[in-house]
């Protein structure tokens, strides 16, 4: 079955702002747009229901309430900062 794309008069892409380059087409679930311009594009769903939400884990999700992700150190050690002015050079 081939799918048949067709542009809409008027129509303008929203990244591009070009008129009369926006063609749509259909499939079982979903009705899509694109910019034959600029090549923007994107989908709705035919049944109305939004899109799933992204998957919560562990990059993504709330840490609000999980541990922190660096351990505090119990034994800290002093840093010396030298004088770039008092360095030797050997070559």
């Amino acid at each position: 079955m081939s799918v048949q794309k067709r542009f809409i008069a008027g129509a303008v892409c929203p990244r591009c702002g070009e008129m009369d380059s926006v063609r749509m087409y259909r499939d079982e679930e979903r009705e899509h747009r694109e910019c034959v311009k600029c090549g923007f594009s994107d989908s709705l769903r035919l049944d109305g229901r939004p899109d799933p939400e992204q998957i919560e884990t562990r990059v993504s999700g709330d840490r609000s309430d999980k541990a922190p992700a660096a351990v505090a150190d119990d034994n800290p050690q002093p840093i010396r900062i030298m004088d770039p002015g008092t360095l030797r050079r050997d070559h």
